[in-house]
């Protein structure tokens, strides 16, 4: 069961004082003699009291400032949303804040903490691993419609979110690489408690699933976005006497750690294997070969997330109808080098 919040009264109780010497105390001190304030900080430090500035201060917009957490700042999928987050912010008075949640870069300061303690008005989440807990601690404290998740999101939340169609996307590189002649087709995923992994991966199976691709379990293999994933899933389809022919990899760098490895072994891409990646990163226009991956769009995500942001702080925290969904944007097939016909 919930604790409950402590009250003001709850402080003036175990103080011995009245409600309003607490709050003297806090906003005044100096009118109370120094016994008195001691007792009352005594009893704020015994009783964990403190002060809600959130709904007064966030109000005002007092602090000026919001937050974007990030899940690892050294992915460069990253940057163009935060160059979008920073565009439309760039236009109002509130400075953005960046944290890595990758080691915990928070230094164990609760999420929710910023906002009790009046360092920001608002937050974007990048990250989709925010805990049940937290969560609760949002809506408890009032600072849920605050809020708005960019990118991954949160199942069950009703937090809002923009999102790239992340479904299609993992669609449209399974229908490229069929109508490559194309029917062995192997599966990269992502970390595997991430949103972003199961809805690129239910796109896919339900691609294959239209086109009547067959679906063995060793052709889907567990990565975690990065390049080291890329490498252990290359030596993995090495060792397969039954070799797909295309790889559909879940994240960009997922498909540079895995082309680099087959190139080391002496299998060409896309000669021997075509691959296919998903972002669209600036490096895969560039990568030899150059990448066929699907597009998203990660300034819109970063602008679109930024003005939501911002409605919901002009709103006082109020949600609108129209956000009672995620807010889509939709993603495109780029074709470059990585993927040809069998």
């Amino acid at each position: 069961m919930a604790q409950k919040p402590i009250r003001i009264r709850d402080v003036a109780k175990r103080a011995g004082v009245s409600t309003a010497t607490v709050s003297r105390a806090l906003s005044n001190p100096e009118l109370l003699t120094e016994a008195t304030r001691e007792t009352v900080f005594r009893a704020i430090r015994s009783t964990g009291y403190r002060v809600n500035r959130a709904a007064r201060n966030l109000r005002t917009r007092q602090a000026g400032a919001v937050l974007v957490l990030v899940p690892n700042l050294g992915n460069p999928f990253f940057s163009q949303i935060l160059a979008g987050i920073s565009e439309i912010f760039g236009e109002s008075d509130l400075s953005v804040l960046i944290a890595d949640t990758k080691d915990h870069a928070t230094a164990g300061k609760r999420v929710v903490d910023y906002f009790l303690d009046s360092q920001i008005d608002g937050m974007i989440c990048l990250d989709g691993a925010l805990s049940d807990e937290e969560i609760r601690q949002f809506e408890e404290n009032g600072v849920n419609g605050r809020i708005v998740f960019a990118c991954e999101w949160k199942h069950g939340s009703s937090l809002p979110s923009v999102r790239s169609d992340n479904n299609q996307g993992a669609r449209l590189a399974v229908r490229h690489l069929y109508e490559l002649g194309h029917r062995k087709i192997a599966h990269v995923t992502g970390p595997q408690d991430n949103v972003l992994t199961h809805v690129r991966r239910e796109g896919m199976l339900a691609e294959r699933a239209e086109l009547g691709l067959p679906v063995r379990d060793e052709w889907i293999i567990r990565g975690d976005f990065s390049l080291e994933s890329g490498r252990s899933a290359a030596e993995r389809v090495l060792s397969m006497e039954d070799r797909p022919t295309a790889i559909f990899c879940a994240s960009d760098q997922v498909a540079f750690g895995l082309i680099s490895t087959l190139r080391m072994h002496g299998m060409k891409v896309p000669e021997d294997v075509s691959v296919v990646g998903f972002d669209d990163i600036e490096l895969s226009e560039f990568y030899v070969p150059a990448l066929t991956t699907v597009r998203q769009d990660r300034h819109a995500l970063g602008t679109s997330a930024a003005r939501l942001l911002l409605e919901c702080i002009h709103a006082d925290g109020a949600i609108s109808n129209k956000h009672s969904g995620p807010v889509m944007i939709d993603v495109n097939l780029v074709v470059r080098q990585s993927a040809a016909s069998i």
